[in-house]
């Protein structure tokens, strides 16, 4: 079967270890299936692989990516769900489990035309979903959806700002908590994407690092060391951020003496769950929204989205028709 694999390090040229081509079809162990793959999604987390990011050049060559939607032995349509962990072992929360890896981790992942995954795994795909667009979800939305619904404690109503307003978390961020009802601003570095973050449904943005015309209650942060000072001053007392990754640096100043004074919360999310996977999925389907997608290329194109993301130039998700 064709893939797309991660065959070597390299921290300053991720590129130069992305290989593709063909490899054994996967070995199914006791309690997993194999999934057709129609459709899978690109994520940072690809790319942090590439530079060596949460893996060991000892489990190289290793299959990419997280996110796919697909169909089951049965010919049901599903979304796989990528955290493979034991919800015993986390009190109820799989993402909970000390042991728990994400697939392309330990296990080969989803750039390929067939992937292997504990059964329980599958969610159903609702049919008003495209393959293309149900594949977006398991990462970037199911992120966003945990960060809004369960770790921000905020209502629909109030103000939440969401940092780097282009990648997948952050557009899913946009999308997500315009139709659940928040105020949402964004920031962007350009002029282009943040008008494209108001068309998306942002009710304002604003150039990164500027000041607000109000401080907000929550900041929903994925960019980590460039945007963190400014998250940090834009929130009111009592306020929380909310975040999910650092893709510019994960060694910002603290702000320890504002984060004191002024009572704030900092509040760290993983992914989710398969059983809010399944809520997502449903969320989508009966509040008629639908994941933004930059761009969908054939697998046999991947390096292209590859380049892309790493150039960020995208505004969200780019996926591989497989």
């Amino acid at each position: 079967m064709f893939t797309v694999t991660a065959a070597r390090i390299d921290a300053d040229d991720p590129l130069a270890g992305l290989e593709a081509g063909e490899r054994p079809d996967p070995e199914v162990p006791d309690g997993w299936v194999t999934v057709t793959v129609k459709a899978a999604s690109l994520n940072h987390h690809d790319v942090w692989t590439l530079r060596g990011v949460g893996i060991s050049a000892d489990r190289l060559p290793i299959i990419l990516g997280c996110d796919a939607a697909g169909l089951d032995p049965d010919g049901n349509e599903v979304i796989v769900h990528s955290v493979i962990g034991d919800p015993d072992a986390g009190g109820g929360d799989e993402t909970l489990d000390p042991r728990r890896s994400l697939l392309s981790e330990r296990y080969d992942g989803t750039f390929a035309q067939k992937v292997a995954v504990p059964r329980r795994n599958l969610v159903p795909k609702p049919a008003a979903l495209s393959f293309e667009e149900a594949a977006c979800l398991p990462t970037a939305y199911l992120t966003a959806y945990r960060m809004l619904f369960e770790k921000s404690g905020a209502e629909p109503g109030t103000t939440i700002l969401v940092q780097g307003a282009s990648g997948g978390v952050a557009t899913a961020l946009i999308v997500l908590g315009h139709a659940a009802g928040y105020r949402v601003w964004a920031t962007s570095r350009g002029q282009a994407k943040r008008e494209r973050a108001v068309e998306l449904g942002a009710d304002q943005a604003f150039e990164a690092g500027a000041r607000l015309p109000e401080r907000v209650d929550v900041v929903m942060e994925t960019v980590g060391q460039a945007t963190w000072a400014h998250s940090v001053r834009s929130l009111k007392p009592g306020g929380r951020i909310v975040i999910c990754g650092a893709t510019s640096g994960d060694a910002p100043p603290a702000e320890l003496t504002r984060i004191f004074f002024t009572q704030l919360s900092v509040v760290g999310s993983t992914m989710g769950t398969r059983d809010q996977l399944g809520r997502l999925a449903r969320f989508c389907e009966q509040a008629d929204v639908r994941p933004l997608i930059d761009r969908v290329l054939p697998l046999e194109q991947a390096r292209d989205g590859f380049a892309a993301m790493i150039a960020g130039d995208l505004f969200g998700k780019i996926v591989f028709r497989c």
